[in-house]
């Protein structure tokens, strides 16, 4: 009997090695390698049996606005840049029980009522369970067929006879080639079918759709070269003990990126949420303390958020830090800030900061809110409700300009507030005349005085 070989695969990057290392030499990340029987003489993956191509001329190639579909979500065609691209693979990843099931569902009820096919294929519920969760959510659609398999060649079987204009896969981890001896969702599983289904999507002309489960950490489980193979890949966001869900596209090789949709669970499933700011803001609470709204942007949208932060005096030798929402070495960084430049004793406080709503800002345009909330807490004086701050701040104490002030301040319009706070290199190039009190200022001390006010 012949000895069976193995090998060992990382499943961040996909890289492959006759023997276990603690650390991936490709990847250089820790505990990554799975042992896997190695196949030799295996058929070659099916985007390799694909017939011979023909090469064409970049001018020859026509584009027709009827390349993409609508989803009948505008959220989700906003994170798609527009609508869905025929052909292109989708990877949508998420925490268990957010929501991906129920958001692809609602996506085959509104295509399917459009009149085209949709195939959802099924490898972790029986067709009775997703018939209940439709049911909940009120999908009939007779163009919706639905087959609960594993096999990666009965699915290619399905899609030969149904021939399908949108095919839902959730999810990956559950799919598994017969050509490949090792079991569902390792490392080379994921890659074979993920290679099958790329290649019926692009030969077909498909839109395919792949759930992927995720780690710990929050990544897509499986190789990390999985994400580079789809076109596109989402993200779907929320808190367990919260109602909204974030929709967030990290790639898209059809549209912009850091793109967001907003929805709201409910009891019939995913409801979009067409106005955020409204949503963010409107259980803030008036004439409080610790409290500043900023406008972020992300990705096209802009959108405002609450800031709030709050000091008190530490019992302990070290005082606790804590930021939610925003990276904590940058609200370090802020606090140093106005230590130095502005005179704040912080050093014997606990600070806490937080980003109402769940929201997560990345972008150093809400500097300057942040610090006029902690300031706010340590003073114990309230910003004004009709008040909006945005700007960059730098170690030196100077404010500095922000990318589309502009868009900012008519989001800020759109939602009532009079007065915005923004960079004097901003307010000094706004050439439009806004219904909206602007003023500039250059530096955080003038920001406090304006904002904030008293020693």
């Amino acid at each position: 009997m012949a000895k069976v070989k193995t090998k060992f695969i990382c499943n961040e990057c996909g890289g492959e090695f006759p023997k276990w290392f603690g650390k991936c030499p490709e990847c250089d990340q820790w505990n990554t390698l799975i042992e896997e029987i190695e196949q030799k003489g295996s058929k070659l993956s099916s985007a390799a049996a694909v017939g011979l191509s023909k090469p064409v001329t970049l001018q020859d190639i026509n584009l027709s606005l009827e390349t993409r579909l609508k989803t009948g979500m505008d959220e989700l065609d906003r994170v798609l840049g527009g609508g869905i691209v025929l052909g292109s693979l989708i990877l949508v990843g998420g925490d268990p029980g957010i929501g991906k099931s129920t958001l692809l569902l609602q996506l085959s009820e509104n295509i399917g009522s459009s009149g085209l096919r949709v195939l959802y294929v099924s490898g972790e519920e029986s067709i009775a369970q997703i018939k209940i969760r439709a049911s909940r959510m009120g999908a009939a659609s007779s163009n919706i067929y639905l087959v609960s398999e594993n096999s990666m060649d009965n699915v290619k079987h399905h899609i030969g006879n149904i021939k399908p204009d949108v095919l839902i896969v959730d999810s990956i981890q559950t799919v598994y080639s017969p050509d490949v001896t090792s079991a569902p969702g390792s490392v080379s599983q994921v890659r074979e079918v993920t290679l099958a289904l790329m290649s019926i999507a692009k030969s077909s002309n498909i839109a395919t759709f792949i759930v992927g489960h995720v780690t710990k950490q929050g990544a897509i489980a499986g190789p990390r070269v999985l994400e580079h193979m789809v076109d596109t890949v989402l993200y779907f966001e929320g808190e367990s003990h919260m109602s909204y869900r974030v929709l967030r596209g990290v790639k898209n090789r059809f549209g912009s990126t850091n793109e967001i949709g907003i929805f709201e669970m409910g009891d019939v499933g995913l409801t979009e949420v067409k106005n955020p700011s409204q949503m963010l803001l409107s259980g803030r609470m008036k004439g409080a303390s610790g409290s500043s709204v900023v406008c972020t942007l992300e990705g096209t949208r802009a959108m405002l958020v609450e800031v709030q932060a709050l000091l008190s005096l530490s019992s302990f030798g070290v005082p606790r830090r804590n930021a939610t929402g925003v990276d904590y070495n940058r609200v370090s960084l802020l606090m140093a800030v106005l230590e130095k430049r502005v005179g704040m004793q912080l050093g014997n406080s606990d600070s806490y900061v937080n980003v109402v709503g769940g929201i997560k800002i990345t972008e150093p345009a809400a500097d300057l809110g942040i610090i006029a909330a902690i300031a706010s807490s340590f003073r114990d004086k309230e910003i004004d409700d009709g008040t909006i701050i945005f700007g960059e701040v730098g170690l030196a104490g100077e404010v500095r300009a922000v990318n589309f002030a502009e868009k900012r301040i008519i989001e800020a319009m759109k939602m009532g507030f009079k007065t915005c706070v923004i960079p004097r290199n901003n307010a000094d190039k706004l050439a439009s005349i806004y219904d909206i009190k602007v003023i500039g200022v250059q530096d955080v001390k003038e920001m406090l005085d304006i904002a904030v006010g008293g020693k």
